[in-house]
Formats: C-alpha cells, sequence, structure tokens
C-alpha cells in the first residue's frame, strides 16, 4: 500500500511541475523532461515491473492531462520503465555518470517519440534532433542534481538494494 500511495504522488507531482513551473520554458523551447526523470527514478528504486507499470500509469495520466492522442507517453515511459528497471540490477545505481546516461538516453526516447506526434511524421527532422537533444542537456544534468541534493538532504542513497530484494520477495 505504501508503494502505491508513492507511486500516486509521485505522478502527481510530476504532472504539477510539468503543467506549472516548466511550462514557462517549454514555452521558450527548453523542455525539462519531468515525465522521463520520475520513471527513471521509479525504475531505478523498484525495478521493471514497478518501473514499466509506473510509466505506464504516468504516461497514461500526462495524455488525459495534456489531450494527446491517448497511449502516446504512456506506451514510451512504459518501455523507458521496463528498460531502465531491466538494466538497474546490473548498474551502479547511486553512479552520477550512470544517472546521466541512463536520464539522457530516456529524455532522447520519449521526446523523440514524443514530438513525432506532434510533427505528424519526420518532415521536421532538423527542428526534431535539436529539440530533443536540447531537452536530454538539459533533464540529464538537472536530474543527477536533483538526485543528489535528495541524497544528501535524507542522509541515504536512494536506491539501496534491499528495495528490489523486498518486492521480488512479495
Amino acid at each position: 500500500m505504501r508503494v502505491f500511495a508513492g507511486l500516486l504522488l509521485l505522478a502527481g507531482v510530476a504532472l504539477l511541475i510539468r503543467s506549472t513551473a516548466l511550462s514557462e520554458l517549454a514555452a521558450r523551447g527548453v523542455i525539462v523532461d519531468v515525465l522521463a526523470f520520475v520513471t527513471v527514478v521509479w525504475a531505478l528504486r523498484w525495478g521493471e515491473s514497478q518501473g514499466s507499470t509506473f510509466g505506464f500509469v504516468l504516461g497514461l495520466a500526462a495524455d488525459l492531462d495534456a489531450a494527446h492522442w491517448l497511449g502516446r507517453h504512456a506506451l514510451a515511459l512504459a518501455l523507458v520503465g521496463y528498460g531502465v528497471g531491466r538494466l538497474s540490477g546490473a548498474l551502479v545505481r547511486g553512479n552520477p555518470a550512470t544517472q546521466f546516461m541512463l536520464l539522457f538516453a530516456a529524455t532522447l526516447a520519449h521526446q523523440a517519440w514524443a514530438l513525432v506526434f506532434e510533427l505528424g511524421g519526420v518532415a521536421g527532422w532538423r527542428f526534431l534532433l535539436g529539440h530533443v537533444v536540447v531537452s536530454g542537456l538539459v533533464t540529464a544534468p538537472l536530474g543527477v542534481l536533483v538526485l543528489a541534493l535528495v541524497s544528501l538532504g535524507s542522509g541515504r542513497s536512494l536506491f539501496s538494494r534491499a528495495a528490489i530484494e523486498t518486492t521480488s520477495r512479495t
């Protein structure tokens, strides 16, 4: 029950931040992909099944919130959650370089998938490439900074091994 409450709280906060604080940056062409960020964090913490579930629920809520094609964000974020969660057992999750690469790759995948729908195809590939790369270069370092600040503030790592072992036993 505690994990489910955390899932709903994190998804709600991410959607609220995306709709309010980050919308001003998005209007200027700088996208901080908070959806990819929280999906990566959740998948690193809880593994592939929880990561894909979280990505799907968050993506579906984002699709409903923004009146997009239903399932556009849900599919991409579910795949990101599964992929990162699958890799999480073989990676040093507390390493900032690992976090940077995962956040960068997840942001690139999510933004490229989402922008193909907005452009109606890959006709504007130069814009698409520039937009996606800028989004990845903004989200990844900012995400690593947020994770470092949360770890320093809490005094412990978010990605303890016990989190995945607990879910695999149930």
